[in-house]
């Protein structure tokens, strides 16, 4: 009995890099707004990821997309897929 398993749909994220020094990783800051629910204000977050940068192709300042995969060391699970416009 064969089990056709689903399509994982891996979680996409916009950032900026911030740092390349590591050999073939990027460390990317992913903004983000939230809007608080009682007081209506927006609420600004910033999340750090460590992505793995084939090649060492980005450098800092630029602006790229991630994408989730499996763990390639103990803290890079994203992927950089390509660059993007700010």
């Amino acid at each position: 009995m064969e089990e056709k398993s689903k399509p994982v749909k891996k979680r996409r994220l916009k950032g900026e890099v911030v740092s390349a020094k590591m050999e073939q990783t990027a460390v990317v800051l992913v903004k983000r707004v939230k809007h608080h629910k009682l007081y209506k204000k927006r609420i600004k977050f910033s999340q750090r990821f460590k992505a793995h940068n084939l090649g060492n192709r980005y450098r800092e300042g630029d602006f790229v997309e991630i994408q989730e995969t499996r763990p390639l060391s103990k803290e890079k699970r994203w992927e950089i897929i390509g660059k993007t416009k700010k």
